[in-house]
């Protein structure tokens, strides 16, 4: 094989593997110091997740100078984020498709349009190209005294699937930078004791440390998975046995410090970190979340839960009833390191016991605390095959999937 065959094999797998990234418009914007405070914005009004969500959309980027009154403070969170909304269109919008308009002009709709805050058409926006390539943005419902905003340059860009680019200002609308009312604070104990997760809701009361943190977090962004009261009571025989630590944990397992909407889980799937994930030291705790048949399922590689009901789901809350108590293989034996395991030897001649003292134990036969110390499997060899059993078959995909794709350049620059 020559070194050209090599280089093409080379690039093929480097854009497999950058388009395998995914999109992040904090990473992409953290790049340039210019835009700190619109990066700032985004993360702090958790409209972030939104963008990096979705998919052929086109963030309008404003550098720090150019920011006004969004940064003086005169405008609560809610508000700045239907601001925000407005800067972030619905489409794919490059330079090259901006200066290539049909008629010269179109309207594009917007996140503050799909958030259901925007009556009739106050969540589009308006873009002109004009003579000389300048091309200008402006909110349909803008009053006539405001000026329209300026295309200054590309940021970033991955052809009809997202970019990134930089105006002169901020866009102002009526509709958007009207106030928000701050939302009813929500009493979750008492919430999930009416809807499916009375059980749970005391299980959580009972344990201040989880209760504290999943609390703490509702306000900001939280997906709460509590199983139904039948879960609870067919898990507690195992739960009574757990330590008080391994009892936060799993409690902590079943909440995503992150705001998952229905659509959301349904139209996405992949892994998902948790509470127990960010709590617990050198420990995974994270499940497969995916949609089978319209139904929501949770695999944790132990039990596989679906969501039975929504009890809440009002951004930045959603809580879900779930058929199943989440079991993590941190703690419980993981069902592909069962299926995974080689069958047993076949015995061979059976050897004569011989009789030992009482207490004649060693120590090193007996079962330390620390072994014991989380559950049911608490041993790390159990946590280690399961994990590498749960890896094998995707590492060989991979190197299966790169062969091939070397394969496939090699022989086009043949």
């Amino acid at each position: 094989m020559d070194l050209r065959r090599l280089a093409v094999a080379a690039a093929v797998l480097a854009v497999c593997a950058a388009a395998a990234e995914g999109f992040d418009i904090l990473q992409i914007l953290g790049k340039h110091d210019e835009f700190s405070q619109f990066c700032k914005l985004l993360n702090k009004t958790h409209l972030a997740g939104d963008i990096n969500r979705d998919r052929t959309i086109t963030v309008l980027a404003v550098a720090n100078g150019d920011m006004g009154h969004l940064t003086g403070g005169h405008y609560s969170l809610g508000t700045i984020r239907h601001i925000l909304e407005l800067h972030v269109v619905a489409d794919y919008y490059d330079e090259k498709k901006l200066k290539q308009l049909s008629h010269g002009a179109t309207a594009a709709s917007t996140l503050f349009q799909r958030s259901g805050f925007a009556p009739g058409m106050a969540g589009y926006v308006n873009i002109t190209q004009h003579r000389g390539g300048k091309v200008t943005f402006i909110v349909d419902d803008a009053a006539d005294s405001v000026k329209p905003v300026t295309f200054v340059k590309q940021i970033e860009s991955h052809r009809y699937d997202y970019s990134v680019l930089q105006v002169s200002s901020v866009l102002s609308s009526p509709e958007a930078e009207a106030p928000v009312a701050p939302p009813a604070p929500v009493n979750l104990t008492e919430l999930l004791s009416k809807k499916y997760c009375k059980s749970f809701a005391g299980l959580l009361a009972a344990d201040a440390k989880a209760f504290d943190i999943i609390n703490g977090t509702k306000d900001t962004a939280l997906t709460l998975f509590c199983p139904v009261d039948a879960a609870v009571d067919a898990f507690m025989p195992k739960f009574k046995n757990l330590t008080a630590k391994a009892k936060t944990a799993i409690l902590l397992y079943h909440a995503v410090p992150d705001y998952y909407s229905m659509q959301f889980l349904k139209s996405n799937k992949g892994k998902v970190n948790t509470l127990a994930t960010t709590s617990v030291a050198k420990k995974d705790y994270t499940y497969e979340a995916q949609t089978e048949a319209d139904t929501v399922t949770l695999d944790t590689t132990v039990t596989t839960s679906t969501v039975q009901a929504t009890v809440r789901d009002d951004d930045p809350l959603a809580i879900y009833a779930i058929s199943k108590f989440l079991q993590p293989k941190e703690l419980f034996k993981s069902k592909k390191s069962e299926d995974l395991a080689p069958a047993p030897a076949p015995e061979g001649p059976k050897k004569k016991k011989t009789r030992k003292k009482p207490g004649s134990t060693s120590a090193a036969e007996a079962p330390s605390d620390d072994e014991a110390a989380d559950g049911p499997a608490a041993d790390a060899s159990a946590d280690d095959a399961a994990d590498k059993a749960g890896a094998a078959p995707s590492l060989l995909a991979r190197w299966v999937t790169a062969v091939a794709t070397a394969t496939a350049a090699m022989a086009l620059a043949a």
